[in-house]
């Protein structure tokens, strides 16, 4: 299924793009958006310079603003244009007209529902296994989602979050090993970041439910604070789960020269820092990372 899917996915993405002119002008630019690194030993941060992600980036997610506006998630209200592969009976695959990364989808559920993790895990997992060419993710509803009332994952092209490749390299500390499944932290990495590996889909699941119940419910929230990166490579689930601490960083909200306008999801945990103005890009630092990632987690 996965060769067959992965192949009518790659042809969505050609066709669309080719169609609409949105996707067009918008994945043509991401061929010259400017990029840079800094260096933390075992590991590095890549800063990207994409004005395209403005939308997502400083999207008002406030209660009231949601309530007013269209679901841009729900089939009725996609444009014209816009098509979609089925993903069994309750999802559909779409082209992320705001690309970060070459190959870029949604996958939002065909019934308007909230952006909560638990009981659509195991979705991902399947995404994950049927589209193998494609790492998924998910941010929660105040953790990078710019549609918090819909319920929807995105994935981009394997190898290009850094993470990937962080995974074989950084220092580990094992939490729980047997010979079905693997449980780790990664050391000196700015995130909390803990890792679940295993063969077994329902073992990772069951791994993921017993974590989940452990973090904390913010009042007023109906689900922890995380993002979640995950991937299927040669018969292996690997799923990284990143509690967060809080949605944005103290530089989003600052004026004058405090003022950096990037609000942190899975692609920045995942080793992406996207920054949709010039100036951000410009004035960065490694300081700033640290900051933003010690504020974040």
């Amino acid at each position: 299924m996965s060769k067959k899917l992965n192949t009518e996915v790659k042809q969505l993405l050609q066709e669309q793009v080719a169609e609409w002119d949105l996707a067009k002008g918008n994945y043509e630019a991401l061929k010259s958006v400017q990029a840079k690194d800094f260096d933390f030993g075992e590991f590095s941060i890549r800063v990207q310079f994409n004005p395209a992600r403005m939308t997502s980036t400083a999207a008002k997610v406030d209660p009231k603003t949601i309530q007013e506006r269209k679901c841009f998630l729900c089939p009725a209200n996609l444009p014209a244009v816009q098509r979609g592969i089925p993903f069994g009976k309750k999802y559909q695959i779409l082209v992320n007209p705001f690309p970060i990364f070459p190959e870029h989808l949604t996958i939002p559920s065909l019934q308007h529902e909230d952006q909560l993790i638990l009981n659509h895990f195991e979705d991902m997992l399947d995404l994950a296994e049927a589209i193998d060419e494609f790492t998924i993710f998910y941010n929660g509803p105040k953790c990078g989602a710019s549609a918090p009332d819909h319920i929807h994952f995105q994935a981009g092209n394997k190898g290009f979050l850094l993470i990937e490749e962080d995974l074989k390299k950084v220092t580990k500390k094992t939490i729980s090993e047997t010979e079905e499944l693997k449980i780790y932290s990664l050391e000196n990495y700015l995130r909390n970041a803990i890792i679940i590996e295993s063969k077994s889909k329902k073992a990772v699941v069951d791994a993921f439910n017993e974590l989940y119940s452990t973090l904390e419910i913010k009042e007023g929230e109906k689900e922890p604070m995380l993002n979640i990166v995950t991937w299927y490579d040669n018969g292996t689930y690997v799923c990284c789960v990143f509690p967060r601490s809080v949605h944005r960083p103290k530089c989003f909200f600052a004026e004058g020269d405090e003022n950096i306008l990037i609000s942190p999801a899975s692609v920045d945990m995942g080793g992406i820092f996207i920054t949709p103005q010039e100036k951000d890009f410009v004035k960065i630092t490694a300081k700033d990372i640290e900051a933003i990632l010690k504020e974040v987690c």
